[in-house]
């Protein structure tokens, strides 16, 4: 199944994807789940999602406005150096544990939303990612039960704003302007995603592909990163964890790519989606509006 969030007629709502429409489930459901996040707090979410489509309105993705598939996560936990080529192109060590940063929820933006480009900043670069998203929350969760924890997964582009991402040894100062990761398009659930160490992730610029990996190449399995977080942290349903980039980032090319102005970006997983945003430089003093744009076919 394919879930996603979003905005019509001024409303808040979520649903089911099929094709070309959105089945809004959440016309039923929203008095007892007001969001997706609460909706996959459920035990048998699924089941409660295939009854609700037989009484709820179809609407036409051109007439809403994509959200993040969870909007507003309580936790987004990003991974860095989580995969070899990656922690080789930009000359870390290995390290024995993950490497964690948190991203706040007002950083993201949706499929088709622009990326802003920071006017303090000339080097936004694309990091194509694997999204997990929380459905069964819990503490101290054993690495061979992890994935039971997991309601779907999505694509996610964690931009970064290099510059400012190396002031310190910290990585959350490029991680968190408005609306640099981008989230989407929707939110595949994990019964379709048997393995998610087997998939292909890939990023395209402009048509041009920058990033080519397999999820089989982190270092710390999806699996290995649910148990290992939720030992410093209760999960709880809606979480987002975003995975590691493979090689092949701007920056640590020679000479770097960034991300610049009316770019096109992609990030592709298979039996995920596609997640495409536009890169529109942001006015000084961050007045940009985040309304969705027409991208180029």
């Amino acid at each position: 199944m394919r879930l996603c969030s979003f905005l019509h007629a001024g409303r808040a709502g979520y649903g089911v994807v099929t094709d070309d429409r959105v089945i809004n489930i959440s016309g039923v459901l929203g008095d007892r789940f007001p969001t997706l996040a609460s909706l996959l707090a459920e035990d048998d979410f699924l089941g409660t999602c295939t009854q609700a489509i037989g009484h709820s309105s179809g609407l036409a993705l051109a007439d809403i406005q994509q959200q993040a598939p969870i909007p507003n996560p309580g936790k987004i936990i990003c991974v860095g150096l989580n995969y070899h080529d990656h922690m080789v192109e930009t000359r870390h060590a290995p390290t024995q544990h993950p490497t964690l940063f948190a991203r706040f929820a007002d950083s993201q933006c949706a499929h088709g939303e622009p990326m802003l480009m920071p006017s303090v900043s000339t080097q936004f670069d694309f990091e194509a990612e694997l999204a997990v998203v929380i459905g069964r929350g819990g503490r101290n969760i054993q690495q061979d039960a992890a994935l039971d924890h997991v309601a779907g997964y999505s694509c996610y582009n964690d931009g970064s704003v290099r510059d400012w991402q190396i002031h310190t040894s910290q990585f959350l100062p490029g991680k968190n302007f408005p609306a640099t990761g981008a989230f989407g398009p929707y939110l595949v659930t994990a019964d379709e995603i048997p393995d998610p160490q087997d998939l292909a992730i890939s990023c395209r610029l402009n048509g041009d592909t920058v990033q080519a990996a397999r999820t089989s190449q982190m270092i710390h399995s999806v699996a290995q990163l649910i148990a290992y977080i939720s030992r410093i942290t209760p999960f709880s349903p809606g979480d987002v964890i975003v995975t590691g980039t493979p090689g092949g980032v701007g920056f640590a090319r020679v000479p770097p790519l960034f991300m610049k102005d009316g770019d096109v970006v992609e990030v592709e997983i298979e039996r995920v989606g596609v997640l495409q945003n536009q890169i529109i430089g942001e006015a000084a003093g961050g007045a940009n509006t985040r309304t969705q744009h027409a991208l180029p076919a």
